[in-house]
Protein backbone atom coordinates (compact mmCIF):
# COMPACT_ATOMS: atom_id res chain seq x y z
CA UNK A 1 0.00 0.00 0.00
CA UNK A 2 0.49 3.84 -0.57
CA UNK A 3 -0.73 7.04 0.63
CA UNK A 4 -2.58 9.36 -1.24
CA UNK A 5 0.66 11.59 -1.70
CA UNK A 6 2.07 9.02 -4.07
CA UNK A 7 -0.47 8.96 -6.35
CA UNK A 8 -0.60 11.22 -9.47
CA UNK A 9 -3.83 13.04 -9.66
CA UNK A 10 -3.20 13.86 -13.81
CA UNK A 11 -2.46 10.12 -14.21
CA UNK A 12 -5.33 9.03 -12.52
CA UNK A 13 -7.43 11.19 -14.03
CA UNK A 14 -6.42 9.97 -18.08
CA UNK A 15 -6.36 6.46 -16.97
CA UNK A 16 -10.02 6.75 -15.96
CA UNK A 17 -10.62 8.09 -19.01
CA UNK A 18 -8.86 5.85 -20.91
CA UNK A 19 -10.83 3.63 -19.47
CA UNK A 20 -13.83 4.81 -20.08
CA UNK A 21 -12.83 4.83 -23.76
CA UNK A 22 -11.91 1.62 -24.12
CA UNK A 23 -15.11 -0.27 -22.47
CA UNK A 24 -17.07 2.32 -25.33
CA UNK A 25 -15.08 -0.05 -27.78
CA UNK A 26 -17.06 -2.76 -26.89
CA UNK A 27 -19.90 -0.98 -25.98
CA UNK A 28 -21.05 0.20 -28.20
CA UNK A 29 -19.10 0.04 -30.47
CA UNK A 30 -17.64 -3.33 -31.64
CA UNK A 31 -21.55 -4.22 -31.31
CA UNK A 32 -22.64 -1.62 -33.81
CA UNK A 33 -19.82 -2.29 -36.18
CA UNK A 34 -20.35 -6.23 -36.13
CA UNK A 35 -24.36 -5.66 -36.35
CA UNK A 36 -24.51 -3.33 -39.29
CA UNK A 37 -22.85 -5.72 -41.35
CA UNK A 38 -25.02 -8.95 -40.84
CA UNK A 39 -28.20 -9.81 -42.02
CA UNK A 40 -31.26 -8.19 -40.21
CA UNK A 41 -32.45 -11.63 -38.81
CA UNK A 42 -29.14 -11.49 -37.23
CA UNK A 43 -28.74 -7.78 -35.69
CA UNK A 44 -29.57 -8.50 -32.41
CA UNK A 45 -27.72 -11.95 -31.31
CA UNK A 46 -24.87 -10.26 -32.99
CA UNK A 47 -24.93 -7.19 -30.71
CA UNK A 48 -26.17 -9.20 -27.79
CA UNK A 49 -22.99 -11.55 -27.99
CA UNK A 50 -20.27 -8.42 -27.53
CA UNK A 51 -23.00 -6.92 -24.58
CA UNK A 52 -23.40 -10.33 -22.83
CA UNK A 53 -19.20 -10.88 -23.32
CA UNK A 54 -19.01 -7.83 -21.58
CA UNK A 55 -20.72 -8.94 -18.33
CA UNK A 56 -18.99 -12.63 -18.56
CA UNK A 57 -15.34 -11.69 -18.45
CA UNK A 58 -15.56 -8.79 -15.85
CA UNK A 59 -17.21 -11.42 -13.35
CA UNK A 60 -14.17 -13.80 -14.17
CA UNK A 61 -11.60 -11.04 -14.28
CA UNK A 62 -12.32 -9.78 -10.80
CA UNK A 63 -12.76 -13.69 -9.84
CA UNK A 64 -9.21 -14.81 -10.96
CA UNK A 65 -8.53 -13.08 -14.35
CA UNK A 66 -6.43 -9.92 -13.14
CA UNK A 67 -4.50 -12.26 -10.10
CA UNK A 68 -3.43 -15.15 -13.08
CA UNK A 69 -2.08 -11.99 -15.37
CA UNK A 70 -0.94 -9.22 -13.24
CA UNK A 71 0.53 -10.84 -10.48
CA UNK A 72 4.85 -12.14 -10.97
CA UNK A 73 4.25 -15.70 -10.61
CA UNK A 74 5.76 -17.98 -12.79
CA UNK A 75 6.77 -17.13 -16.01
CA UNK A 76 4.04 -18.99 -17.37
CA UNK A 77 0.95 -17.67 -15.35
CA UNK A 78 0.65 -15.23 -12.38
CA UNK A 79 -0.43 -15.79 -9.17
CA UNK A 80 -3.01 -15.97 -6.72
CA UNK A 81 -2.51 -13.19 -4.51
CA UNK A 82 -5.54 -11.20 -5.94
CA UNK A 83 -8.37 -13.97 -6.77
CA UNK A 84 -11.58 -12.10 -5.52
CA UNK A 85 -9.22 -9.01 -5.54
CA UNK A 86 -7.70 -9.67 -2.06
CA UNK A 87 -5.31 -7.32 -1.17
CA UNK A 88 -7.37 -4.43 -3.25
CA UNK A 89 -7.28 -1.62 -0.74
CA UNK A 90 -8.76 1.62 -0.41
CA UNK A 91 -8.87 3.35 2.62
CA UNK A 92 -10.52 6.58 3.17
CA UNK A 93 -9.36 7.57 7.01
CA UNK A 94 -5.52 7.03 6.42
CA UNK A 95 -5.51 7.73 2.37
CA UNK A 96 -3.44 4.31 2.09
CA UNK A 97 -4.29 2.49 -1.12
CA UNK A 98 -2.74 -0.11 -3.27
CA UNK A 99 -1.41 0.18 -6.66
CA UNK A 100 0.08 -2.16 -8.87
CA UNK A 101 4.17 -2.76 -9.73
CA UNK A 102 2.98 -1.79 -13.61
CA UNK A 103 1.09 1.37 -12.91
CA UNK A 104 2.54 2.67 -9.75
CA UNK A 105 1.03 6.46 -9.74
CA UNK A 106 -2.49 5.48 -10.06
CA UNK A 107 -5.02 3.53 -8.04
CA UNK A 108 -5.11 -0.58 -8.59
CA UNK A 109 -8.54 -0.18 -8.98
CA UNK A 110 -8.30 2.28 -12.23
CA UNK A 111 -5.14 -0.77 -13.50
CA UNK A 112 -7.71 -3.24 -12.78
CA UNK A 113 -10.39 -1.61 -14.54
CA UNK A 114 -8.37 -0.67 -17.16
CA UNK A 115 -6.73 -3.95 -17.97
CA UNK A 116 -10.30 -5.69 -18.01
CA UNK A 117 -11.56 -3.53 -20.83
CA UNK A 118 -8.70 -4.90 -22.62
CA UNK A 119 -9.85 -8.47 -21.36
CA UNK A 120 -13.80 -7.75 -22.73
CA UNK A 121 -12.90 -6.79 -26.12
CA UNK A 122 -10.53 -9.18 -27.27
CA UNK A 123 -12.86 -12.15 -27.41
CA UNK A 124 -16.07 -9.75 -28.33
CA UNK A 125 -13.63 -9.50 -31.74
CA UNK A 126 -13.93 -13.36 -32.07
CA UNK A 127 -17.47 -13.33 -32.32
CA UNK A 128 -17.73 -12.24 -35.98
CA UNK A 129 -15.93 -15.31 -37.47
CA UNK A 130 -18.92 -17.37 -36.22
CA UNK A 131 -21.24 -14.63 -36.43
CA UNK A 132 -24.88 -15.44 -37.74
CA UNK A 133 -24.67 -19.34 -37.15
CA UNK A 134 -23.52 -20.32 -33.73
CA UNK A 135 -25.64 -21.46 -30.79
CA UNK A 136 -25.72 -18.86 -28.08
CA UNK A 137 -24.84 -20.95 -25.18
CA UNK A 138 -21.69 -22.19 -26.95
CA UNK A 139 -20.78 -19.09 -27.48
CA UNK A 140 -21.02 -18.06 -23.99
CA UNK A 141 -19.11 -21.55 -22.92
CA UNK A 142 -15.98 -20.98 -25.63
CA UNK A 143 -15.51 -17.06 -24.44
CA UNK A 144 -15.51 -18.27 -20.88
CA UNK A 145 -13.22 -21.19 -21.36
CA UNK A 146 -10.79 -19.03 -24.40
CA UNK A 147 -10.37 -16.10 -21.50
CA UNK A 148 -8.74 -18.49 -18.83
CA UNK A 149 -6.93 -20.64 -21.07
CA UNK A 150 -5.57 -18.47 -23.65
CA UNK A 151 -6.13 -14.85 -22.67
CA UNK A 152 -5.21 -14.19 -19.16
CA UNK A 153 -2.01 -16.79 -20.09
CA UNK A 154 -1.04 -14.52 -23.15
CA UNK A 155 -1.71 -11.12 -21.63
CA UNK A 156 0.80 -12.77 -18.32
CA UNK A 157 3.58 -13.79 -21.11
CA UNK A 158 4.05 -10.56 -22.84
CA UNK A 159 2.74 -7.45 -20.34
CA UNK A 160 3.92 -9.11 -16.90
CA UNK A 161 7.48 -8.06 -16.65
CA UNK A 162 8.56 -12.00 -15.29
CA UNK A 163 6.27 -13.47 -18.55
CA UNK A 164 8.36 -15.35 -20.57
CA UNK A 165 7.62 -13.46 -24.09
CA UNK A 166 8.45 -10.29 -22.51
CA UNK A 167 11.96 -11.57 -21.23
CA UNK A 168 12.87 -12.69 -24.58
CA UNK A 169 12.24 -9.04 -25.51
CA UNK A 170 8.78 -8.90 -27.42
CA UNK A 171 7.22 -5.64 -27.67
CA UNK A 172 3.41 -5.22 -27.44
CA UNK A 173 2.47 -1.25 -26.17
CA UNK A 174 -0.65 -1.77 -26.38
CA UNK A 175 -2.03 -5.53 -27.58
CA UNK A 176 -1.49 -6.39 -30.99
CA UNK A 177 0.03 -9.60 -30.29
CA UNK A 178 -2.06 -10.06 -27.24
CA UNK A 179 -5.37 -8.61 -28.08
CA UNK A 180 -5.34 -8.85 -31.79
CA UNK A 181 -2.96 -11.70 -33.28
CA UNK A 182 -4.26 -13.93 -30.29
CA UNK A 183 -8.31 -12.91 -31.42
CA UNK A 184 -8.17 -13.26 -35.08
CA UNK A 185 -5.75 -16.71 -34.82
CA UNK A 186 -9.19 -18.04 -32.36
CA UNK A 187 -11.19 -16.31 -35.01
CA UNK A 188 -10.07 -18.73 -37.76
CA UNK A 189 -10.43 -21.64 -36.23
CA UNK A 190 -13.55 -20.93 -35.01
CA UNK A 191 -14.36 -20.17 -38.89
CA UNK A 192 -13.36 -23.56 -40.08
CA UNK A 193 -15.36 -25.31 -36.78
CA UNK A 194 -18.25 -23.44 -36.97
CA UNK A 195 -18.25 -24.24 -40.97
CA UNK A 196 -19.94 -21.93 -43.17
CA UNK A 197 -23.41 -20.56 -43.10
CA UNK A 198 -25.91 -21.71 -45.43
CA UNK A 199 -25.55 -20.37 -48.84
CA UNK A 200 -21.96 -19.33 -48.29
CA UNK A 201 -20.16 -18.13 -51.83
CA UNK A 202 -23.65 -19.18 -53.67
CA UNK A 203 -25.96 -16.28 -52.60
CA UNK A 204 -25.43 -12.45 -51.49
CA UNK A 205 -25.50 -11.44 -48.09
CA UNK A 206 -26.93 -8.18 -47.77
CA UNK A 207 -25.64 -6.18 -45.02
CA UNK A 208 -28.29 -5.05 -42.56
CA UNK A 209 -27.19 -1.22 -41.64
CA UNK A 210 -23.85 0.21 -43.16
CA UNK A 211 -24.58 3.39 -41.12
CA UNK A 212 -24.50 1.17 -38.29
CA UNK A 213 -21.39 -0.02 -38.83
CA UNK A 214 -19.82 3.69 -39.60
CA UNK A 215 -21.24 4.50 -36.28
CA UNK A 216 -19.36 1.51 -34.71
CA UNK A 217 -16.23 1.87 -36.96
CA UNK A 218 -15.89 5.64 -35.48
CA UNK A 219 -16.69 4.36 -31.81
CA UNK A 220 -14.19 2.50 -32.15
CA UNK A 221 -11.37 5.22 -33.65
CA UNK A 222 -12.05 7.43 -31.18
CA UNK A 223 -11.90 4.56 -28.46
CA UNK A 224 -8.74 4.14 -29.54
CA UNK A 225 -6.91 6.39 -27.86
CA UNK A 226 -7.70 5.01 -24.79
CA UNK A 227 -6.52 1.66 -26.04
CA UNK A 228 -3.06 3.24 -26.90
CA UNK A 229 -2.80 6.44 -25.45
CA UNK A 230 -3.73 4.96 -22.00
CA UNK A 231 -1.38 2.22 -22.51
CA UNK A 232 1.48 4.79 -21.38
CA UNK A 233 -0.11 4.18 -17.89
CA UNK A 234 0.07 8.47 -17.46
CA UNK A 235 -0.35 11.40 -18.60
CA UNK A 236 2.95 12.30 -20.20
CA UNK A 237 4.85 12.70 -24.22
CA UNK A 238 4.75 8.72 -24.48
CA UNK A 239 0.81 9.04 -24.22
CA UNK A 240 0.51 12.10 -26.44
CA UNK A 241 3.09 10.49 -28.80
CA UNK A 242 0.42 6.94 -28.55
CA UNK A 243 -2.14 9.13 -29.38
CA UNK A 244 -0.94 11.17 -32.33
CA UNK A 245 0.52 7.91 -34.58
CA UNK A 246 -2.48 5.91 -33.70
CA UNK A 247 -4.37 9.05 -35.89
CA UNK A 248 -1.99 8.90 -38.42
CA UNK A 249 -1.77 5.03 -38.92
CA UNK A 250 -5.57 4.52 -39.06
CA UNK A 251 -6.23 7.39 -41.58
CA UNK A 252 -3.37 6.43 -44.01
CA UNK A 253 -5.22 2.80 -43.80
CA UNK A 254 -8.17 4.10 -44.45
CA UNK A 255 -6.84 5.78 -47.51
CA UNK A 256 -4.94 3.11 -48.51
CA UNK A 257 -7.75 0.64 -48.67
CA UNK A 258 -9.97 2.98 -50.95
CA UNK A 259 -7.22 3.72 -53.00
CA UNK A 260 -7.13 -0.16 -53.93
CA UNK A 261 -10.86 -0.37 -54.02
CA UNK A 262 -10.24 2.45 -57.59
CA UNK A 263 -7.55 0.70 -58.42
CA UNK A 264 -9.20 -2.66 -58.91
CA UNK A 265 -11.95 -0.86 -61.02
CA UNK A 266 -14.34 -0.58 -57.93
CA UNK A 267 -15.99 2.58 -56.10
CA UNK A 268 -14.42 3.33 -52.65
CA UNK A 269 -16.62 2.42 -50.34
CA UNK A 270 -17.69 2.60 -46.71
CA UNK A 271 -17.18 -0.96 -45.97
CA UNK A 272 -13.73 -0.20 -47.21
CA UNK A 273 -12.80 3.01 -45.45
CA UNK A 274 -13.97 1.67 -41.84
CA UNK A 275 -11.90 -1.75 -42.85
CA UNK A 276 -9.20 0.33 -43.59
CA UNK A 277 -9.36 2.23 -40.52
CA UNK A 278 -9.81 -0.69 -38.15
CA UNK A 279 -6.96 -2.62 -40.18
CA UNK A 280 -4.61 0.64 -39.19
CA UNK A 281 -5.66 0.84 -35.68
CA UNK A 282 -5.15 -3.33 -35.18
CA UNK A 283 -1.48 -2.40 -37.15
CA UNK A 284 -0.28 0.70 -34.96
CA UNK A 285 -1.30 -0.79 -31.26
CA UNK A 286 1.62 -3.07 -30.81
CA UNK A 287 3.55 -0.02 -32.22
CA UNK A 288 1.84 3.05 -30.78
CA UNK A 289 4.30 3.64 -27.75
CA UNK A 290 7.62 2.72 -30.20
CA UNK A 291 7.19 4.75 -32.86
CA UNK A 292 6.81 7.78 -34.51
CA UNK A 293 5.14 9.60 -37.30
CA UNK A 294 7.33 8.15 -39.90
CA UNK A 295 7.02 5.08 -38.29
CA UNK A 296 3.07 5.20 -38.33
CA UNK A 297 2.29 6.50 -41.72
CA UNK A 298 4.53 3.24 -42.85
CA UNK A 299 2.52 0.66 -40.82
CA UNK A 300 -0.57 2.16 -41.55
CA UNK A 301 0.70 2.26 -45.67
CA UNK A 302 1.16 -1.71 -44.96
CA UNK A 303 -2.05 -2.39 -43.17
CA UNK A 304 -4.25 -0.66 -45.85
CA UNK A 305 -2.77 -3.26 -48.11
CA UNK A 306 -2.28 -6.01 -46.35
CA UNK A 307 -5.39 -6.67 -44.71
CA UNK A 308 -7.47 -5.77 -48.03
CA UNK A 309 -5.35 -8.94 -49.18
CA UNK A 310 -6.48 -10.75 -45.89
CA UNK A 311 -10.31 -9.79 -45.92
CA UNK A 312 -10.26 -10.68 -49.97
CA UNK A 313 -7.37 -12.66 -51.87
CA UNK A 314 -6.28 -14.89 -48.45
CA UNK A 315 -9.98 -15.43 -47.79
CA UNK A 316 -10.73 -16.78 -50.22
CA UNK A 317 -7.60 -18.94 -50.73
CA UNK A 318 -7.68 -20.33 -47.23
CA UNK A 319 -12.05 -21.27 -47.70
CA UNK A 320 -13.01 -20.08 -44.51
CA UNK A 321 -16.54 -18.35 -43.55
CA UNK A 322 -14.82 -15.63 -41.33
CA UNK A 323 -17.95 -13.53 -41.33
CA UNK A 324 -16.49 -10.25 -40.22
CA UNK A 325 -13.09 -11.07 -40.90
CA UNK A 326 -11.57 -10.75 -38.49
CA UNK A 327 -8.51 -13.13 -39.26
CA UNK A 328 -7.97 -10.69 -42.38
CA UNK A 329 -7.91 -7.61 -40.61
CA UNK A 330 -7.12 -8.61 -36.71
CA UNK A 331 -4.24 -11.76 -37.36
CA UNK A 332 -3.02 -9.94 -40.53
CA UNK A 333 -2.67 -6.70 -39.01
CA UNK A 334 -1.50 -7.56 -35.60
CA UNK A 335 0.87 -9.47 -37.40
CA UNK A 336 1.93 -6.23 -39.42
CA UNK A 337 2.40 -4.46 -36.72
CA UNK A 338 4.33 -6.68 -34.54
CA UNK A 339 6.94 -7.25 -36.95
CA UNK A 340 7.31 -3.88 -38.21
CA UNK A 341 7.45 -2.29 -34.75
CA UNK A 342 10.76 -4.20 -34.97
CA UNK A 343 11.95 -2.60 -37.75
CA UNK A 344 10.40 1.13 -36.79
CA UNK A 345 10.87 1.23 -32.80
CA UNK A 346 12.88 4.08 -32.00
CA UNK A 347 14.16 3.86 -28.29
CA UNK A 348 14.02 7.92 -28.05
CA UNK A 349 10.26 7.38 -27.94
CA UNK A 350 10.04 3.78 -25.85
CA UNK A 351 13.37 2.95 -24.67
CA UNK A 352 13.80 -0.19 -26.54
CA UNK A 353 14.86 -0.94 -29.70
CA UNK A 354 13.25 -3.43 -31.70
CA UNK A 355 14.06 -6.66 -33.22
CA UNK A 356 11.80 -8.00 -36.44
CA UNK A 357 12.70 -11.41 -35.80
CA UNK A 358 11.90 -11.45 -32.33
CA UNK A 359 8.95 -9.78 -32.94
CA UNK A 360 8.02 -12.13 -35.51
CA UNK A 361 9.04 -14.94 -32.89
CA UNK A 362 6.45 -13.74 -30.16
CA UNK A 363 3.29 -13.55 -32.68
CA UNK A 364 3.90 -17.15 -34.46
CA UNK A 365 3.87 -18.29 -30.72
CA UNK A 366 1.24 -16.76 -29.37
CA UNK A 367 -1.10 -17.35 -32.97
CA UNK A 368 -0.26 -21.37 -32.83
CA UNK A 369 -1.35 -21.32 -29.17
CA UNK A 370 -4.42 -19.52 -29.82
CA UNK A 371 -5.45 -21.76 -32.38
CA UNK A 372 -4.47 -24.93 -30.33
CA UNK A 373 -6.50 -24.18 -27.82
CA UNK A 374 -9.12 -22.60 -29.17
CA UNK A 375 -9.29 -25.99 -31.29
CA UNK A 376 -9.38 -28.15 -28.22
CA UNK A 377 -12.03 -26.40 -26.56
CA UNK A 378 -14.16 -26.11 -30.00
CA UNK A 379 -13.68 -29.99 -30.44
CA UNK A 380 -14.67 -30.49 -26.84
CA UNK A 381 -18.05 -28.14 -27.39
CA UNK A 382 -18.96 -29.71 -30.28
CA UNK A 383 -18.56 -33.19 -28.66
CA UNK A 384 -20.87 -32.04 -25.61
CA UNK A 385 -23.54 -29.28 -26.52
CA UNK A 386 -22.66 -28.88 -29.52
CA UNK A 387 -21.77 -25.49 -31.79
CA UNK A 388 -24.02 -24.79 -33.78
CA UNK A 389 -28.44 -23.71 -34.37
CA UNK A 390 -29.88 -26.41 -36.87
CA UNK A 391 -30.47 -25.18 -40.66
CA UNK A 392 -33.84 -24.52 -40.02
CA UNK A 393 -32.78 -21.85 -36.91
CA UNK A 394 -30.29 -20.29 -39.22
CA UNK A 395 -32.45 -19.93 -42.05
CA UNK A 396 -34.96 -18.14 -39.87
CA UNK A 397 -32.53 -16.39 -37.84
CA UNK A 398 -30.83 -15.89 -34.76
CA UNK A 399 -32.68 -13.26 -33.35
CA UNK A 400 -35.83 -15.35 -33.66
CA UNK A 401 -34.63 -18.59 -32.24
CA UNK A 402 -32.37 -18.02 -29.98
CA UNK A 403 -33.54 -14.89 -28.21
CA UNK A 404 -37.01 -14.16 -29.21
CA UNK A 405 -36.84 -10.90 -31.06
CA UNK A 406 -36.09 -9.33 -34.21
CA UNK A 407 -35.48 -5.87 -35.69
CA UNK A 408 -39.03 -4.59 -37.00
Amino acid sequence: MVTADKISSGDTAWMLTSTALVLLMTIPGLALFYAGMVRKKNVLSTALQSFAICGLVTVLWVVVGYSLAFTPGSQFLGGFDRVLLDGLTYIKGTGELSVSHLAPTIPESVYIMFQLTFAIITPALITGAFAERIKFNAMLVFILLWTLLVYVPVAHWVWEPTGWLAKLGVLDFAGGTVVHINAGAAGLVCAYMVGPRSGYGREPFIPYNLAFTLMGASLLWVGWFGFNAGSAGAADGRAGMAMLVTQVAAATASLTWMAVERLRGRPASLLGACSGAVAGLVAITPASGFVDVKGALAIGLAAGLLCYWGATGLKWTIGADDTLDVFGIHCIGGLTGAVLTGVFANPDIGGASGKALTQALGALIVLFYSGLVSLLILLALKLTIGLRVSRDDEEVGLDITQHGEAVE
